[in-house]
């Protein structure tokens, strides 16, 4: 098995913020929109958990038109393009975004409805924090939806990868998703750190060739 490889915990220079913006998430970000609205009852507040640069937030809002998002993250670079992609949406009502450290929430236990990320495990080095902390501020009865990478099995793997889903990237693109892949946690370790936290390990599934999804209900 391919080691895992940290990279930064926050991306937080210019040109990485707009890099990783100007790829193309616009499938990957609607699929995941979409699987969540079949786990959540759209009641309730939405904490978005390693918001990047908005996307996520942005296409929950135009697919379902009451929800709202507190989204945060800890790169400010990111932030302020987010910021903009968020006004330019016409979703400044809907969509608050926040400089916070994910591993040290601000907010109370049981604060929201459904906490949801899109690739922050992979940066963190050590994720149990981050995972506790958003079962923490999830209400009982609501859900966790967590997706990110999947540290493939070798380097000919990362490879394919990189080839079949950043064909079209720059050379600097196609780094930072090869980086991600080496970064990114395996099925068992993030079904170890689940059940570490008192939920069913089986709720951790692979749903892509390159991704892994955690659902649960928080009891």
């Amino acid at each position: 098995m391919l080691p895992r490889t940290l990279e930064p915990e926050v991306m937080d220079s210019a040109g990485e913020a707009r890099d990783y913006d100007a790829m193309d998430h616009s499938s990957v970000n609607r699929v995941f929109v979409a699987d969540f609205l079949t786990t959540w009852n759209g009641v309730g507040s939405i904490l978005d958990v390693g918001t990047g640069t908005a996307q996520i937030p942005i296409e929950l809002c135009r697919l379902h038109p009451t929800a709202r998002v507190t989204a945060i993250d800890l790169a400010e670079h990111m932030l302020a393009i987010g910021r903009e992609n968020v006004h330019r949406a016409g979703l400044d009502d809907r969509v608050r975004l926040d400089c916070r450290d994910a591993k040290h929430l601000p907010y109370p236990d049981g604060d929201f409805a459904a906490v949801i990320s899109n690739s922050i495990v992979h940066h963190i080095p050590e994720p149990a924090a981050v995972l506790e902390e958003m079962a923490r501020v999830t209400r009982q009865g609501g859900t966790l939806f967590v997706r990110d990478l999947l540290r493939p099995k070798d380097e000919a793997t990362v490879c394919i990868l990189v080839e079949l889903h950043a064909a079209g990237a720059n050379t600097h693109q196609q780094q930072m998703f090869a980086d991600s892949l080496h970064a990114a946690l395996t099925l068992a370790e993030m079904r170890d750190l689940v059940a570490a936290l008192g939920f069913d390990p089986a709720d951790v599934r692979q749903t892509t060739d390159r991704h892994w999804t955690w659902i649960s209900r928080k009891r």
